[in-house]
C-alpha cells in the first residue's frame, strides 16, 4: 500500500510505501487485551486497615450460667463490648462483627491484591501492529466518530516536525480538510455522575494523533489543541492508537516517522 505525502501547502511531493506494520491483520480481542493491561498498571493499590473494625475489645458468651451470658436478656448472640455496668446488670452494645455499627467489613479491599495485568511481549506487540494497520483503513476511523478529508490517509512531509507555533499547527490541519474533526474536538461536556465531583468533571474527545521521529517543538506547539496528541513514533503503545480499546483513530504519521518505522523494524517479533 502507498499513501501519497503532502507538505505543508496541500502540494502532493511524492509517495511512500507502508511498511510490514502496516498490514498487520486488525485484531480487537488483542488491542483490548494490551489496552486493559496498560490501563491496570496504572491503578494504585487501595484497601482497608488489617485492623479496621477490630480495634475494640469484644466478647461472646453463649454460655447458659456464665456472668456476662447472652441468655436471658432477649438480646442476639452477637459480639459486644460492654459500655457500663450496675451491679450485675450490664450495658454493652454490639462490637467486631461485620453486622454491628463500627464493626469490620465482610469482605474489605486489600492492599496487597496485584491489580496489574500481564501480555506476552509478542502479544503486545502484535496489538500495537494491529492498531496500527487500523489507522490507514477510512471506514474503521470514520465507524469512531472521526471527520475525514476526501485524501484521508496522508503522510506529513518532514517540514512538519518543525513547526514551533500552535497557529501553524492549526493552519495546515485545516488546509489538509480537518477543519470539522477540529470542530469537534473543540467541544467538551459535562460528565454525568460523581465524576463531576472528582476532578473530572469535563469529557473531551479524541482528535488527530500525529506521529513523530523525534522529540521536537511540535509537542508543545500542539499540546494547546484541545483532542490533538503528538507521539514519538518509538513511544507508540495500543491505548494511543485504540482509545476505549476501540482500533482506528484518525492517525497523521510523518514522513520521517514511517522511515524510521521501517528503518528500526520496531513493533515487529
Amino acid at each position: 500500500m502507498k499513501l501519497s505525502i503532502f507538505e505543508t501547502s496541500k502540494s502532493k511531493t511524492g509517495e511512500i510505501s507502508l511498511p510490514r506494520q502496516f498490514n498487520e491483520e486488525v485484531r480487537p480481542d488483542l488491542i483490548k487485551r494490551a489496552v486493559l493491561a496498560l490501563q491496570s498498571n496504572r491503578k494504585q493499590p487501595y484497601g482497608a486497615s488489617p485492623q479496621a473494625g477490630k480495634r475494640s475489645s469484644a466478647m461472646l458468651s453463649k454460655r447458659r450460667r456464665a456472668y456476662r451470658g447472652c441468655y436471658g436478656f432477649g438480646i442476639s448472640r452477637t459480639p459486644r463490648k460492654v459500655l457500663s455496668r450496675r451491679g450485675r446488670r450490664l450495658f454493652w452494645v454490639g462490637a467486631f462483627a461485620p453486622n454491628t455499627v463500627g464493626g469490620r467489613r465482610a469482605h474489605p479491599p486489600k492492599a496487597e491484591k496485584i491489580l496489574s495485568k500481564k501480555i506476552n511481549k509478542k502479544e503486545r506487540r502484535k496489538a500495537i501492529r494491529s492498531a496500527i494497520s487500523a489507522t490507514v483503513i477510512s471506514d474503521l476511523v470514520k465507524s469512531r466518530g472521526h471527520i475525514l478529508p476526501e485524501n484521508y490517509p496522508l503522510v506529513l512531509g518532514k517540514n512538519f516536525e518543525d513547526f514551533s507555533k500552535t497557529k501553524e499547527v492549526l493552519a495546515t490541519l485545516k488546509n489538509f480538510g480537518f477543519e470539522k474533526e477540529l470542530e469537534r474536538t473543540n467541544k467538551k461536556s459535562i460528565r454525568a455522575g460523581k465524576g463531576k465531583a472528582r476532578g473530572r468533571k469535563y469529557k473531551t474527545k479524541k482528535g488527530p494523533l500525529i506521529v513523530v521521529s523525534k522529540e521536537n517543538n511540535l509537542t508543545k506547539a500542539a499540546s494547546n489543541i484541545p483532542g490533538i496528541e503528538v507521539v514519538n513514533v518509538k513511544d507508540l503503545n495500543a491505548e494511543l492508537l485504540a482509545p476505549g480499546a476501540i482500533p482506528g483513530r484518525l492517525t497523521l504519521w510523518t514522513k520521517a516517522a514511517i522511515e524510521l518505522l521501517e528503518k528500526e523494524k520496531l513493533f515487529l517479533k
